[in-house]
């Protein structure tokens, strides 16, 4: 419990916080001393700090009965903790959970105390309201961790499904990770040197205009990075839709909080285990992506298969075998271009012409840098088993650039 309110699912309560809160704003708009008491009739707010923790003696009938009661000087002479004014009870549905007090001449007082008693009553509505809000972003994270972490060893997938249920979710929709990271525009390429300025909300609030629909569910992970599960169905929210999805809320962030950013689209899948499998995937583009297509902001992890594979071997031994295959290939001051040679000689299938246009370069300069890479290397570039070897060590190289 916070000062916010009660627990999950309950009523407001009027918390010492709270009261304190109200009972400082209302008296600076009123301009008189406000007091507020819980259902014991013991002040937990007040502009007179001395009189917290007191008993305000007129609020105990004000409590019995739930009718506002006006006490004279004189009557207040006669109670305990009381001053010339008037007391109202606080209602929320059909309970009294306080009073709201305002102390001065009755006649004065009475004018203003059935709309103090109104706005009090309002206040800690929308402060519940605001901490339901709160609940429900929380249970949000959570449930998208539960995705990120899942394990069916720790929490059962019939847990991580009525938890979906929990927020309005259908566990059968099947869906896709979406992954989110965001820094300011010009920060160093680092998502921990994320907008301190721009709130989550407010990129929520973005992410979530974007990926509106009832099944999508999106939360925060960590500072500036965001996951989206995004319902797969026919039309705008079709899978292969996502990737225009995604360049469209990078836009906008650009455009309205000055963000930077880059995303990764998993495979759609159904129930905890194929929606984590799916998370896995896209948070694998989102780190290998960016070496393998560098420039590019949206990376689709079917795409990446063969980087995510080489990715999942240990870097000794992606090490080993890339040294293996490369050997002084990787000591030529122009291995940068050799290496985009052997990646684009294999993805281009072979073919001289297709892969000339694929890299931009003359037909005669693609088959130099093929004899070349033949004499340094001591293998037949041009023969396919050898050719996906040296592609395979090519990509582990980039994404060992990448890495460091």
């Amino acid at each position: 419990m916070d000062h916010l309110g009660g627990p999950l699912g309950g009523p407001p309560v009027l918390t010492p916080e709270l009261a304190q809160e109200i009972a400082r704003d209302i008296g600076r708009i009123t301009g008189f001393n406000v007091l507020i008491t819980d259902p014991a009739a013991v002040v937990i707010g007040c502009g007179d700090l001395a009189r917290v923790g007191t008993v305000h003696e007129a609020s105990l009938e004000v409590l019995r009965t739930g009718r506002p009661a006006t006490h004279s000087a004189e009557q207040a002479g006669r109670m305990r903790g009381v001053r010339p004014g008037m007391s109202l009870p606080i209602t929320v549905g059909e309970e009294v959970i306080g009073t709201v007090c305002l102390t001065g001449v009755p006649e004065e007082v009475h004018r203003f105390g059935l709309v103090v008693r109104r706005q009090t009553e309002i206040l800690l509505e929308e402060a519940a309201l605001l901490r339901s809000r709160m609940l429900h972003e929380r249970a949000v994270d959570d449930f998208v961790r539960d995705i990120a972490l899942y394990d069916p060893e720790v929490v059962g997938p019939e847990a991580v499904a009525a938890r979906a249920v929990e927020l309005g979710l259908i566990p059968g929709v099947a869906r896709s990770a979406v992954l989110l990271e965001v820094r300011s525009a010009g920060a160093p390429d680092r998502a921990d040197e994320g907008p301190a300025a721009v709130s989550r909300l407010t990129v929520l609030r973005t992410v979530r205009e974007v990926f509106r629909d009832r099944q999508d569910v999106a939360g925060e992970q960590t500072a500036g990075r965001y996951a989206v599960l995004a319902a797969a169905h026919e039309g705008r929210a079709a899978p292969e839709r996502l990737p225009e999805r995604c360049e469209h809320l990078l836009a906008l962030l650009a455009e309205r909080h000055g963000l930077d950013g880059r995303m990764a689209v998993g495979e759609p899948a159904a129930g905890a285990a194929g929606m984590h499998d799916s998370y896995r995937d896209a948070a694998t583009a989102l780190r290998t992506g960016p070496a393998v297509f560098p420039g590019e902001r949206v990376f689709i992890a079917s795409e990446l298969r063969v980087p995510q594979l080489l990715g999942s071997i240990p870097p000794h031994d992606r090490a080993r075998f890339t040294e293996a295959v490369l050997g002084r290939l990787r000591e030529q001051p122009d291995w940068p271009t050799l290496r985009e040679t052997l990646i684009g000689w294999a993805e281009g299938g072979l073919s001289l012409v297709r892969v000339a246009e694929r890299l931009h370069i003359h037909r005669n300069t693609l088959l130099y840098r093929l004899e070349k890479i033949g004499k340094l290397s001591g293998r037949r570039v041009r023969e396919p088993g050898q050719a996906i070897e040296m592609y395979l060590a090519s990509l582990a190289d980039t994404l060992r650039e990448g890495a460091r």
